[in-house]
């Protein structure tokens, strides 16, 4: 009986003779996909059907060429990766909690619609010139027992009822209590008309526009506030507290430089693996990556040249050699070694920086301006160097730690997580079929003209 191999293995081993830029995000209940031309949002909704949307990748290639220069595109591809996983997260929260949305919409309808029925059951009267006042207990039709405030309080249908049988509680002319009525019937007809039409208005420049609005841009605001709480968190988890606690162990930054940043960065990559791990017990966190494991079985898939069905996704390992896991892995071990090079004890030295938080503060801001350099490198090394060479043997060595990793960041999927990983698969694959289709008619098109214009000559 054969052995069976580990996915690790596998990945390595059984990696496609396609290869593919297509890469992936897992999303709640969801998956996004990123192509050439295009990104896509295929998110699994509380009714069972898959949503998908995609987008237009603007490349700014033409107009800031500088950006796609080695080292700055990976400052860029970086930032650009997390803004457009956030507008993804954005889409899948909006689709994957619709039926909640949806509830509380109808509970706040409901009961609108209540306070219009009970208002329009209060007909003033032409009987008496003074009401009588409020007892205790009114007599509803069709209750054996009459309506009491303390029994029937939790029986909307009840109260209802018996307001509408009330008399009011105050004392009012005939000609004002008829004006009164008048003036809030109107305003509760023009009420009950809006909500039958869904017209209702807001004042110029307080209308909350649909998320599908083409003029809305994705909650610029909340986005904003998101990805700088994130990042001040990642600086506090993954650079300041690391930075303080080997304060602690190995002393001042210039004592021993070399000792103080291997372990600064083991304590970094421990307190990574450690938060990767915490917040896998989570349950939605769970899910999520589940479907991060069946992104990465969809595009195994999709190397081998196979059709993307659930059936064959499945049998394909849930790690990937191009995870950009393995990119925050690197990121860590470069990052250690671009800090011992760094000559920062000589500009402790000529600032004349006095030791204990001084010198720490500034240990901590220049690690914090190295991180753009850091993450440059760590793109040459993962994605261009890494990607382009896959059955390199160093390159096995590189990225077993972020392979290593995978294992954290991936759960075996269902066959509906692979579903939504091939919808939002296709879209990026339709529109790069169709620009190349596009592409070819073009230069079809060129030659054509060309060879005429060749023979005029001629």
């Amino acid at each position: 009986m054969a052995e069976k191999k580990s996915d690790l293995s596998r990945a390595f081993k059984e990696d496609g003779a396609l290869k593919t830029h297509v890469g992936g995000q897992a999303l709640i209940e969801g998956i996004m996909m990123r192509g050439k031309y295009n990104w896509s949002v295929a998110v699994r909704e509380p009714s069972g059907s898959i949503y998908t949307e995609e987008h237009d990748l603007n490349s700014g290639k033409d107009r800031n060429g500088w950006m796609y220069w080695p080292l700055v595109r990976g400052c860029r591809a970086l930032v650009e990766s997390l803004v457009l996983g956030y507008k993804a997260l954005e889409i899948a929260a909006l689709h994957a909690f619709a039926e909640e949305a949806d509830e509380k919409d109808g509970a706040k309808d409901g009961v609108e619609a209540a306070m219009v029925d009970a208002a329009a059951a209060e007909e003033p009267s032409a009987k008496t010139d003074v009401e009588a006042i409020l007892p205790d207990a009114v007599p509803v039709e069709g209750d054996e027992k009459p309506f009491s405030w303390k029994d029937d309080f939790g029986r909307p249908e009840t109260m209802i009822d018996a307001l509408g049988a009330q008399t009011e509680l105050k004392v009012e002319s005939l000609e004002a209590s008829a004006c009164e009525h008048a003036e809030r019937a109107e305003r509760l007809a023009v009420a009950e008309e809006a909500l039958l039409e869904g017209e209702f208005e807001q004042p110029e420049g307080k209308q909350k526009k649909s998320f599908m609005d083409e003029e809305v841009e994705f909650g610029k605001k909340e986005m904003a506030i998101s990805m700088v709480l994130g990042l001040v968190l990642g600086v506090v988890l993954f650079i300041v507290a690391p930075a303080f606690i080997t304060n602690l162990i190995v002393g001042e930054y210039d004592q021993n430089t070399l000792l103080w940043n291997v372990v600064d960065g083991l304590l970094r990559v421990a307190v990574f693996v450690f938060y990767i791990w915490l917040i896998g017990r989570m349950g939605e966190i769970k899910r999520m990556f589940g479907y991060h494991g069946a992104e990465h079985k969809t595009i195994h898939c999709y190397e081998h040249g196979l059709a993307l069905t659930p059936e064959n996704a499945r049998s394909f390992p849930r790690l990937h050699v191009r995870c950009g896991t393995a990119f925050l892995i690197m990121v860590m071990v470069i990052a250690i070694i671009v800090y011992t090079i760094t000559p920062l004890n000589a500009l402790i030295e000529a600032l004349g920086v006095p030791d204990g938080a001084p010198k720490l503060v500034l240990v901590i801001f220049v690690r914090i301006l190295l991180m753009p350099v850091i993450a440059g490198i760590s793109y040459e090394i993962t994605v261009k160097w890494a990607g382009s060479h896959p059955d390199n043997p160093l390159v096995k060595v590189i990225l077993w730690p972020g392979m290593q990793m995978q294992y954290l960041t991936t759960n075996e999927p269902d066959d509906g997580q692979i579903e939504c990983a091939i919808a939002a698969m296709q879209l990026v694959l339709e529109r790069e079929q169709a620009e190349d289709a596009r592409a070819a008619s073009a230069d079809g098109g060129a030659r054509t003209g060309a060879g005429v214009e060749a023979s005029a000559k001629a």
